[in-house]
Protein backbone atom coordinates (compact mmCIF):
# COMPACT_ATOMS: atom_id res chain seq x y z
CA UNK A 1 0.00 0.00 0.00
CA UNK A 2 1.26 3.50 -0.89
CA UNK A 3 1.15 6.61 1.22
CA UNK A 4 -2.26 7.55 2.63
CA UNK A 5 -4.34 9.82 0.41
CA UNK A 6 -4.20 13.40 1.71
CA UNK A 7 -7.55 15.00 2.58
CA UNK A 8 -8.07 18.71 3.13
CA UNK A 9 -11.37 19.72 4.77
CA UNK A 10 -12.83 23.13 3.96
CA UNK A 11 -15.70 23.93 6.33
CA UNK A 12 -15.42 22.98 9.99
CA UNK A 13 -19.09 23.22 10.85
CA UNK A 14 -21.56 20.79 12.39
CA UNK A 15 -21.23 18.00 9.79
CA UNK A 16 -17.43 17.88 9.84
CA UNK A 17 -17.47 15.89 13.07
CA UNK A 18 -19.44 13.08 11.44
CA UNK A 19 -16.97 12.90 8.55
CA UNK A 20 -14.01 12.84 10.90
CA UNK A 21 -15.46 9.86 12.75
CA UNK A 22 -15.07 7.89 9.52
CA UNK A 23 -11.92 9.44 8.07
CA UNK A 24 -9.64 10.29 11.00
CA UNK A 25 -7.31 7.37 11.60
CA UNK A 26 -8.40 5.37 8.54
CA UNK A 27 -5.25 3.78 7.04
CA UNK A 28 -6.15 4.72 3.44
CA UNK A 29 -6.37 8.46 4.09
CA UNK A 30 -4.71 11.19 6.11
CA UNK A 31 -6.56 14.32 7.16
CA UNK A 32 -3.77 16.76 6.34
CA UNK A 33 -5.45 20.13 6.77
CA UNK A 34 -8.62 21.86 7.94
CA UNK A 35 -9.76 25.35 6.93
CA UNK A 36 -12.73 27.47 7.92
CA UNK A 37 -13.72 31.12 7.77
CA UNK A 38 -13.54 30.93 11.56
CA UNK A 39 -9.82 30.28 12.07
CA UNK A 40 -10.24 29.45 15.75
CA UNK A 41 -12.80 26.78 14.96
CA UNK A 42 -10.50 25.22 12.35
CA UNK A 43 -7.62 25.25 14.84
CA UNK A 44 -9.72 23.63 17.57
CA UNK A 45 -10.78 20.77 15.30
CA UNK A 46 -7.31 20.30 13.79
CA UNK A 47 -5.88 19.99 17.30
CA UNK A 48 -8.02 16.88 17.83
CA UNK A 49 -6.90 15.17 14.58
CA UNK A 50 -3.34 13.78 14.67
CA UNK A 51 -1.25 15.19 11.85
CA UNK A 52 -3.78 17.80 10.74
CA UNK A 53 -2.91 21.48 10.35
CA UNK A 54 -5.23 24.46 10.53
CA UNK A 55 -4.76 26.49 7.33
CA UNK A 56 -6.47 29.27 5.46
CA UNK A 57 -8.57 28.24 2.46
CA UNK A 58 -5.89 29.53 0.07
CA UNK A 59 -3.15 27.68 1.92
CA UNK A 60 -5.13 24.43 1.91
CA UNK A 61 -5.93 24.64 -1.81
CA UNK A 62 -2.26 25.20 -2.59
CA UNK A 63 -0.92 22.54 -0.24
CA UNK A 64 0.94 19.62 -1.86
CA UNK A 65 -0.16 17.45 1.09
CA UNK A 66 -3.79 17.64 -0.06
CA UNK A 67 -4.85 15.26 -2.84
CA UNK A 68 -8.61 15.65 -2.43
CA UNK A 69 -10.64 18.50 -0.96
CA UNK A 70 -13.61 17.58 1.20
CA UNK A 71 -15.95 20.52 0.60
CA UNK A 72 -18.18 21.05 3.64
CA UNK A 73 -18.99 24.69 3.01
CA UNK A 74 -22.53 26.10 2.75
CA UNK A 75 -24.35 25.32 -0.53
CA UNK A 76 -23.76 28.82 -1.92
CA UNK A 77 -19.98 28.22 -1.77
CA UNK A 78 -19.92 24.65 -3.12
CA UNK A 79 -19.26 25.57 -6.76
CA UNK A 80 -16.57 28.16 -6.07
CA UNK A 81 -14.55 25.93 -3.75
CA UNK A 82 -14.88 22.90 -6.05
CA UNK A 83 -13.70 24.84 -9.10
CA UNK A 84 -10.74 26.30 -7.21
CA UNK A 85 -9.75 22.85 -5.96
CA UNK A 86 -9.93 21.31 -9.42
CA UNK A 87 -7.90 24.19 -10.85
CA UNK A 88 -5.19 23.03 -8.43
CA UNK A 89 -5.59 19.50 -9.89
CA UNK A 90 -7.14 18.20 -6.69
CA UNK A 91 -10.04 15.81 -6.50
CA UNK A 92 -13.23 17.04 -4.84
CA UNK A 93 -15.84 15.37 -2.68
CA UNK A 94 -18.58 17.68 -1.46
CA UNK A 95 -21.59 17.83 0.74
CA UNK A 96 -24.89 17.89 -1.08
CA UNK A 97 -26.15 19.50 -3.19
CA UNK A 98 -23.37 19.53 -5.79
CA UNK A 99 -23.96 23.30 -6.17
CA UNK A 100 -26.62 25.78 -5.18
CA UNK A 101 -28.02 25.77 -8.73
CA UNK A 102 -28.05 23.35 -11.64
CA UNK A 103 -26.41 26.00 -13.83
CA UNK A 104 -23.43 26.14 -11.45
CA UNK A 105 -23.19 22.37 -11.13
CA UNK A 106 -22.87 21.35 -14.78
CA UNK A 107 -19.48 23.03 -15.32
CA UNK A 108 -18.10 21.26 -12.23
CA UNK A 109 -18.52 17.82 -13.80
CA UNK A 110 -17.13 19.09 -17.11
CA UNK A 111 -14.15 20.72 -15.39
CA UNK A 112 -13.35 17.52 -13.49
CA UNK A 113 -13.22 15.60 -16.77
CA UNK A 114 -10.92 18.19 -18.38
CA UNK A 115 -8.66 18.36 -15.33
CA UNK A 116 -8.45 14.58 -15.04
CA UNK A 117 -9.63 14.54 -11.43
CA UNK A 118 -12.51 12.77 -9.77
CA UNK A 119 -15.51 14.53 -8.32
CA UNK A 120 -17.88 13.00 -5.80
CA UNK A 121 -20.79 14.24 -3.77
CA UNK A 122 -22.98 13.26 -0.85
CA UNK A 123 -25.26 11.67 0.02
CA UNK A 124 -23.34 8.46 0.58
CA UNK A 125 -26.00 7.04 2.90
CA UNK A 126 -27.25 5.16 -0.18
CA UNK A 127 -24.12 2.99 0.03
CA UNK A 128 -25.12 1.56 3.42
CA UNK A 129 -26.96 -1.68 4.04
CA UNK A 130 -30.41 -0.06 4.07
CA UNK A 131 -30.70 1.23 0.49
CA UNK A 132 -28.31 -1.37 -0.94
CA UNK A 133 -30.33 -4.27 0.53
CA UNK A 134 -33.52 -2.74 -0.86
CA UNK A 135 -31.89 -2.37 -4.27
CA UNK A 136 -30.68 -5.98 -4.17
CA UNK A 137 -34.22 -7.14 -3.36
CA UNK A 138 -35.69 -5.21 -6.29
CA UNK A 139 -33.00 -6.45 -8.66
CA UNK A 140 -33.62 -10.03 -7.52
CA UNK A 141 -37.32 -9.70 -8.40
CA UNK A 142 -38.65 -9.81 -4.84
CA UNK A 143 -41.59 -7.52 -5.72
CA UNK A 144 -41.75 -8.21 -9.44
CA UNK A 145 -41.63 -5.33 -11.88
CA UNK A 146 -41.60 -2.04 -9.90
CA UNK A 147 -44.45 0.25 -10.90
CA UNK A 148 -44.31 3.15 -8.46
CA UNK A 149 -42.70 4.54 -5.33
CA UNK A 150 -43.64 6.95 -2.55
CA UNK A 151 -41.02 9.05 -0.73
CA UNK A 152 -42.01 11.18 2.27
CA UNK A 153 -39.99 13.51 4.50
CA UNK A 154 -41.91 15.72 6.95
CA UNK A 155 -40.40 17.80 9.77
CA UNK A 156 -41.35 21.08 11.50
CA UNK A 157 -38.07 22.66 10.36
CA UNK A 158 -34.38 22.57 11.28
CA UNK A 159 -34.47 25.88 13.14
CA UNK A 160 -35.79 23.99 16.14
CA UNK A 161 -32.39 22.33 16.70
CA UNK A 162 -29.79 24.03 14.46
CA UNK A 163 -28.19 27.12 16.05
CA UNK A 164 -27.50 28.78 12.65
CA UNK A 165 -30.29 27.60 10.32
CA UNK A 166 -30.32 30.61 7.96
CA UNK A 167 -29.05 28.71 4.90
CA UNK A 168 -31.90 26.20 5.14
CA UNK A 169 -34.30 29.01 4.22
CA UNK A 170 -32.17 30.79 1.61
CA UNK A 171 -31.83 29.96 -2.11
CA UNK A 172 -30.04 26.62 -2.35
CA UNK A 173 -31.83 25.44 0.80
CA UNK A 174 -35.38 24.41 1.59
CA UNK A 175 -36.61 20.88 2.32
CA UNK A 176 -36.13 19.61 -1.23
CA UNK A 177 -32.56 20.75 -1.81
CA UNK A 178 -31.57 19.99 1.80
CA UNK A 179 -33.19 16.59 2.37
CA UNK A 180 -34.32 15.69 -1.14
CA UNK A 181 -30.85 14.50 -2.24
CA UNK A 182 -31.15 11.53 0.13
CA UNK A 183 -34.53 10.53 -1.24
CA UNK A 184 -33.94 11.25 -4.93
CA UNK A 185 -30.52 9.57 -4.86
CA UNK A 186 -32.12 6.53 -3.25
CA UNK A 187 -34.92 6.48 -5.85
CA UNK A 188 -32.34 6.53 -8.67
CA UNK A 189 -30.45 3.70 -6.95
CA UNK A 190 -33.67 1.70 -6.69
CA UNK A 191 -35.46 2.54 -9.94
CA UNK A 192 -32.93 4.15 -12.27
CA UNK A 193 -32.58 7.64 -13.78
CA UNK A 194 -35.36 10.17 -14.25
CA UNK A 195 -36.63 11.52 -17.57
CA UNK A 196 -39.12 14.21 -16.47
CA UNK A 197 -40.69 15.79 -13.38
CA UNK A 198 -43.83 17.65 -12.35
CA UNK A 199 -43.89 19.61 -9.10
CA UNK A 200 -45.82 21.92 -6.78
CA UNK A 201 -44.64 23.96 -3.82
CA UNK A 202 -45.77 26.31 -1.04
CA UNK A 203 -44.55 27.93 2.17
CA UNK A 204 -46.44 28.14 5.45
CA UNK A 205 -44.95 31.36 6.79
CA UNK A 206 -42.43 34.06 5.91
CA UNK A 207 -40.27 33.87 9.05
CA UNK A 208 -38.82 31.22 11.33
CA UNK A 209 -37.67 31.47 14.96
CA UNK A 210 -34.33 29.95 16.00
CA UNK A 211 -34.92 27.54 18.85
CA UNK A 212 -31.45 26.87 20.26
CA UNK A 213 -27.96 28.27 20.73
CA UNK A 214 -26.74 31.82 21.16
CA UNK A 215 -29.29 33.16 18.67
CA UNK A 216 -32.33 31.47 20.22
CA UNK A 217 -35.43 33.61 19.72
CA UNK A 218 -34.04 35.43 16.67
CA UNK A 219 -36.37 35.50 13.65
CA UNK A 220 -34.99 34.77 10.19
CA UNK A 221 -36.65 35.28 6.79
CA UNK A 222 -37.88 32.41 4.61
CA UNK A 223 -36.92 32.84 0.96
CA UNK A 224 -37.79 29.39 -0.44
CA UNK A 225 -40.74 27.01 -0.64
CA UNK A 226 -40.89 24.95 2.55
CA UNK A 227 -43.29 22.27 1.27
CA UNK A 228 -42.50 20.67 -2.10
CA UNK A 229 -44.18 17.69 -3.71
CA UNK A 230 -43.92 16.18 -7.16
CA UNK A 231 -43.83 13.21 -9.51
CA UNK A 232 -40.62 11.74 -10.95
CA UNK A 233 -40.91 9.78 -14.19
CA UNK A 234 -38.16 7.15 -14.32
CA UNK A 235 -36.80 6.04 -17.68
CA UNK A 236 -37.79 2.47 -16.86
CA UNK A 237 -41.45 3.48 -16.59
CA UNK A 238 -41.93 3.66 -12.82
CA UNK A 239 -43.42 6.79 -11.25
CA UNK A 240 -42.17 8.13 -7.92
CA UNK A 241 -44.16 10.60 -5.83
CA UNK A 242 -42.03 12.66 -3.45
CA UNK A 243 -43.01 15.02 -0.63
CA UNK A 244 -40.46 17.03 1.36
CA UNK A 245 -41.67 19.46 4.00
CA UNK A 246 -40.50 21.77 6.76
CA UNK A 247 -44.17 22.56 7.45
CA UNK A 248 -45.44 19.41 9.17
CA UNK A 249 -45.03 17.94 12.62
CA UNK A 250 -44.62 14.21 11.98
CA UNK A 251 -45.61 11.43 9.60
CA UNK A 252 -46.31 7.72 10.04
CA UNK A 253 -45.48 7.00 6.38
CA UNK A 254 -42.49 4.85 5.51
CA UNK A 255 -39.62 7.01 4.23
CA UNK A 256 -39.82 5.17 0.90
CA UNK A 257 -42.18 2.48 -0.36
CA UNK A 258 -41.71 0.74 -3.69
CA UNK A 259 -44.75 -0.98 -5.17
CA UNK A 260 -44.32 -3.82 -7.66
CA UNK A 261 -46.62 -6.21 -9.45
CA UNK A 262 -46.03 -8.95 -6.88
CA UNK A 263 -45.18 -7.10 -3.66
CA UNK A 264 -44.37 -3.91 -1.77
CA UNK A 265 -40.98 -3.00 -0.34
CA UNK A 266 -40.67 -0.67 2.67
CA UNK A 267 -37.29 1.08 2.56
CA UNK A 268 -35.61 2.62 5.62
CA UNK A 269 -34.73 6.29 6.06
CA UNK A 270 -32.26 7.24 3.27
CA UNK A 271 -30.73 9.81 5.62
CA UNK A 272 -29.35 6.82 7.54
CA UNK A 273 -26.99 4.09 6.43
CA UNK A 274 -28.89 1.09 7.76
CA UNK A 275 -32.37 0.12 8.93
CA UNK A 276 -34.85 -2.66 8.30
CA UNK A 277 -35.93 -3.42 4.74
CA UNK A 278 -39.38 -5.05 4.78
CA UNK A 279 -41.31 -6.84 2.06
CA UNK A 280 -45.02 -7.66 1.83
CA UNK A 281 -45.65 -10.19 -0.96
CA UNK A 282 -48.85 -10.35 -2.97
CA UNK A 283 -51.15 -12.77 -1.14
CA UNK A 284 -49.11 -12.54 2.06
CA UNK A 285 -50.43 -11.72 5.52
CA UNK A 286 -47.51 -9.89 7.16
CA UNK A 287 -44.41 -7.84 6.51
CA UNK A 288 -41.14 -9.78 6.46
CA UNK A 289 -37.79 -8.18 7.38
CA UNK A 290 -35.01 -8.95 4.93
CA UNK A 291 -31.53 -9.57 6.36
CA UNK A 292 -28.82 -7.19 5.12
CA UNK A 293 -27.54 -8.53 1.81
CA UNK A 294 -25.58 -5.62 0.34
CA UNK A 295 -23.84 -2.37 1.29
CA UNK A 296 -21.18 -1.15 3.70
CA UNK A 297 -21.96 -2.40 7.20
CA UNK A 298 -21.95 0.19 10.02
CA UNK A 299 -20.98 2.95 7.58
CA UNK A 300 -20.89 6.64 8.40
CA UNK A 301 -20.56 9.98 6.61
CA UNK A 302 -17.49 9.89 4.42
CA UNK A 303 -17.86 6.31 3.21
CA UNK A 304 -18.54 7.73 -0.26
CA UNK A 305 -15.20 9.55 -0.19
CA UNK A 306 -13.41 6.40 0.99
CA UNK A 307 -15.17 4.42 -1.75
CA UNK A 308 -14.06 6.99 -4.34
CA UNK A 309 -10.45 6.85 -3.17
CA UNK A 310 -10.05 3.13 -2.51
CA UNK A 311 -11.90 1.73 -5.53
CA UNK A 312 -10.24 4.11 -7.98
CA UNK A 313 -13.29 4.02 -10.26
CA UNK A 314 -13.42 6.70 -12.95
CA UNK A 315 -17.02 7.43 -11.92
CA UNK A 316 -17.44 6.98 -8.17
CA UNK A 317 -20.56 5.36 -6.73
CA UNK A 318 -21.32 8.70 -5.05
CA UNK A 319 -20.14 10.55 -8.13
CA UNK A 320 -20.56 13.90 -9.78
CA UNK A 321 -22.69 12.68 -12.70
CA UNK A 322 -25.25 11.17 -10.34
CA UNK A 323 -25.24 14.27 -8.11
CA UNK A 324 -25.75 16.49 -11.17
CA UNK A 325 -28.69 14.38 -12.34
CA UNK A 326 -30.27 14.43 -8.87
CA UNK A 327 -29.76 18.20 -8.63
CA UNK A 328 -31.39 18.74 -12.02
CA UNK A 329 -34.37 16.63 -10.95
CA UNK A 330 -34.81 18.70 -7.79
CA UNK A 331 -34.32 22.11 -9.37
CA UNK A 332 -36.62 21.09 -12.22
CA UNK A 333 -39.26 20.17 -9.63
CA UNK A 334 -38.96 23.66 -8.16
CA UNK A 335 -39.15 25.22 -11.63
CA UNK A 336 -42.15 23.05 -12.46
CA UNK A 337 -43.85 24.25 -9.28
CA UNK A 338 -43.22 27.87 -10.27
CA UNK A 339 -44.21 27.47 -13.92
CA UNK A 340 -46.98 24.90 -13.58
CA UNK A 341 -45.74 22.47 -16.21
CA UNK A 342 -44.03 19.11 -16.75
CA UNK A 343 -40.27 19.51 -17.33
CA UNK A 344 -38.13 16.93 -19.18
CA UNK A 345 -34.60 16.53 -17.83
CA UNK A 346 -31.48 17.15 -19.91
CA UNK A 347 -29.15 14.86 -17.91
CA UNK A 348 -29.11 11.21 -17.04
CA UNK A 349 -26.91 8.96 -14.92
CA UNK A 350 -26.18 5.29 -14.82
CA UNK A 351 -27.20 3.45 -11.69
CA UNK A 352 -23.94 3.10 -9.76
CA UNK A 353 -22.54 -0.39 -9.42
CA UNK A 354 -24.07 -2.16 -6.40
CA UNK A 355 -22.08 -2.43 -3.19
CA UNK A 356 -21.45 -6.03 -2.09
CA UNK A 357 -22.12 -6.78 1.56
CA UNK A 358 -18.92 -5.39 3.11
CA UNK A 359 -18.33 -5.95 6.84
CA UNK A 360 -17.07 -3.00 8.88
CA UNK A 361 -13.78 -4.73 9.65
CA UNK A 362 -13.15 -4.97 5.90
CA UNK A 363 -13.83 -1.39 4.81
CA UNK A 364 -12.12 0.05 7.88
CA UNK A 365 -8.82 -1.67 7.07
Amino acid sequence: MGDPHGIGIIGAGYISGAYLETLAGHPAVRVAAIADLDAERAAAIAARVPGARALTVDELLGSPDVDTVLNLTIPAAHAEIALRAMTERKGVYGEKPLAATFEEAGPLVEHAARAGVRIGCAPDTVLGTGIQTARAAIDAGSIGRPLSALAVMVTPGHERWHPNPDFYYAPGGGPLLDMGPYYVSALVQLLGPIRAVTGAGARLRGERTIGSGARAGERIPVGVDTHVTGVLEHTGGALSTITTSFDGVRTSAAPIEVHGESGTLAVPDPNMFDGDVRVFPLGGDAWRVLPPSAGYVDAGRGIGLLDMITTGAAEPRAGGALALHVLEAMTALLRSAAEGRRIPLTTTAERPSPVPLTPAETWRR
